[in-house]
């Protein structure tokens, strides 16, 4: 929905969030209407006041205030019970906006864990967080302080055009004419800052992207000295959020000065119209008090008009907010029609798959590729009828360029991406039986590209099974190598960490990620590029422990180094998507072919 007047739906999806507290909102209602009911009262009782009251005294030679003073007190008990309800109405719909606001972060959370790889894939990380702040915080504003003024606003006009109807017609057209006025201008201005708002929303996301992107990426632009090629980019995005804000924002400060002087106008000419008609014998039902009360109610009709014109940049921005909110919820889920399923064996130690017509085969880890075709969008193809066969237990490696295929191979396996050709066996059951949950937990992966998470040390090599015991967590660390230097940590297993995995080198970092994956226990591992960011002493020892680690499983190893690749049981060359050798080390160095050049080092992989 990117059109910034089709916004009819947005508003009532926000307005849905409100059937969570059904009783809170009646109440927010029954103040606001009470809140309004006062702002009418008090305007006709001043009419009562100065027609009754005040009048009679004028000609008194010994006035009596008792019933004056009597006629205050009850107004000044009406004054306050109308703040009295204005402040319950504010103080509850502070309570009501801000768990409206968690339940919009709940559900958007819990979309996001339901989006497929390739959406974050083509998504700026800094704009998906854009989400959660700048356009919450919108939302944030609109429904604490916009949504109660819109509400007394609508109840308030209502109330104070019946009472005014009720006084005298002829005013009432007078003041309705300026109000229709009134609205058109709002309209029409307010029409011009809706587009720019929405895009004003769009270049936020893009500027925290790119801000995102920087933070990230600071040690290379320091590196090849692009500091000022990144200023420069800044600067174009800056510019253009700074065109769509000023934009927006002035058509949107201009309505409330325009409207106060609309306003202000229809309040001379209610004056002059109903003084003229008192004067007159045309309308001899008309005295001061009326004109008076008249005067405080049309004063009561255009302010809250001109009041809301005044914010209307917060509704647009809150629904520009809104509405990209809801476009990521609206995102497709990532599909998964398996119904083969992942269970422990009973019998004896390992895993099971239990098939849809409630069948059981043993999960041994055998995978095979048959005839395997795959792009990227509409991209070339990546791979081109990729066949190949792993035994369970079998360790194979696949190396090549980059682009050759080598990383799809492992996104496929998991279904971060579905194939378009061929089909994929596990076990013998096609991978688009089975539930993807199901999947991913019997493979192990380890990336090139190391993740930690806020916590211990501990914490993180447990997040492979987060119900692993001490003892588990430590084996784990031993087996990966990875105990030698947490315990020489401050406080080794529960030193902490934040996202970034401060204090620990990137070699450390992958070896917490291997030990994660060990202690998941997973009967097929996927190594990509599992050693690349490792020193050649630390993966001499790293390959110690990958080698128990991978004992039993099936592994599929992606490398540049080759070295990690030669006790391999079957190597893969890979160009171009397609397979152009395969064999052990030493038969395919007596092939003389891609292999053996770049391991005797006849050319290089780029």
């Amino acid at each position: 929905m990117s059109d910034s007047t089709n916004y009819g739906k947005t508003i009532m999806r926000l307005l849905a969030y409100f059937r969570y507290f059904k009783f809170r909102s009646c109440l927010v209602l029954l103040f606001v209407l009470i809140s309004a009911a006062v702002s009418v009262v008090s305007a006709t009782f001043l009419k009562l006041l100065i027609d009754d009251f005040i009048v009679p005294l004028l000609g008194d030679q010994n006035p009596v205030f008792d019933a004056l003073l009597q006629a205050l007190t009850i107004l000044a008990v009406v004054y306050a019970a109308g703040v009295i309800s204005t402040f319950a109405s504010k103080r509850l719909m502070i309570t009501i906006s801000q768990q409206i606001l968690k339940k919009i972060r709940d559900h958007l959370f819990s979309q996001m864990q339901k989006l497929p790889i390739k959406y974050f894939d083509r998504k700026a990380h800094g704009d998906i967080m854009s989400h959660y702040t700048n356009d919450v915080d919108t939302l944030n504003l609109m429904l604490t302080d916009g949504l109660p003024q819109l509400l007394s606003t609508v109840v308030t006009i209502l109330a104070v055009l019946g009472t005014m109807l009720y006084l005298d017609v002829p005013l009432t057209i007078v003041v309705v004419i300026g109000a229709i006025v009134m609205l058109w201008v709002t309209k029409t201005v307010g029409t011009k800052a809706t587009k720019h708002f929405f895009q004003q929303q769009e270049s936020i996301g893009v500027v925290d992207g790119y801000m995102e992107e920087m933070i990230h990426g600071q040690k290379v632009v320091q590196v090849f000295s692009r500091e000022d090629k990144a200023i420069e980019q800044f600067s174009r995005l800056n510019e253009e959020l700074f065109k769509n804000s000023t934009t927006a924002n002035k058509y949107s400060n201009i309505l409330m000065p325009i409207n106060e002087n609309l306003a202000t106008v229809i309040y001379v000419l209610v004056a002059i119209v109903g003084g003229a008609t008192a004067i007159s014998s045309w309308n001899t039902g008309l005295t001061l008090g009326s004109i008076a009360a008249f005067l405080s109610l049309s004063r009561n009709f255009t302010m809250p008009i001109a009041e809301i014109s005044s914010q209307m940049h917060m509704f647009v921005v809150a629904l520009a907010g809104a509405q990209r909110i809801f476009n990521l919820m609206d995102e497709s889920p990532e599909e998964d029609d398996g119904r083969v399923t992942l269970e422990k064996n009973q019998h004896h130690a390992g895993w099971s798959w239990r098939l849809g017509d409630g069948s059981v085969v043993a999960l041994k880890g055998k995978v095979e590729f048959r005839q395997v075709s795959f792009s990227y969008g509409d991209k070339k193809q990546v791979l081109q009828d990729l066949t190949l066969y792993a035994k369970p237990g079998q360790k194979l490696a696949f190396v090549g360029a980059t682009g050759a295929g080598k990383t799809t191979v492992s996104n496929l396996l998991n279904r971060f991406y579905d194939i378009t050709g061929g089909e994929i066996l596990y076990d013998g059951i096609n991978i688009q039986r089975i539930r993807k949950a199901d999947l991913r937990r019997s493979l192990g992966i380890v990336l090139q590209d190391t993740h930690l998470f806020s916590g211990t040390v501990a914490d993180n090599i447990a997040y492979g099974r987060l119900d692993a015991s001490d003892e588990e967590v430590k084996k784990a660390a031993k087996l990966s190598h990875a105990a030698s230097f947490i315990e020489r940590l401050p406080e080794g297993y529960d030193t902490r960490l934040d996202g970034s995995g401060n204090g620990l080198s990137q070699g450390q970092s992958q070896l917490l990620a291997i030990a994660r994956a060990a202690i998941a226990n997973p009967p097929v591992m996927i190594l990509d590029e599992a050693t690349s960011s490792i020193d050649s002493r630390t993966e001499a020892l790293v390959q110690l422990g990958m080698d128990n680690l991978m004992d039993g499983r099936t592994v599929f190893v992606i490398a540049h180094r080759l070295s990690t690749v030669r006790n391999s049981d079957v190597i893969m060359v890979m160009e171009k998507g397609q397979i152009k050798e395969r064999g052990n080390h030493d038969q395919l160095i007596e092939q003389s072919g891609i292999y053996h050049q770049l391991y005797t080092g006849a050319f290089e992989l780029e």
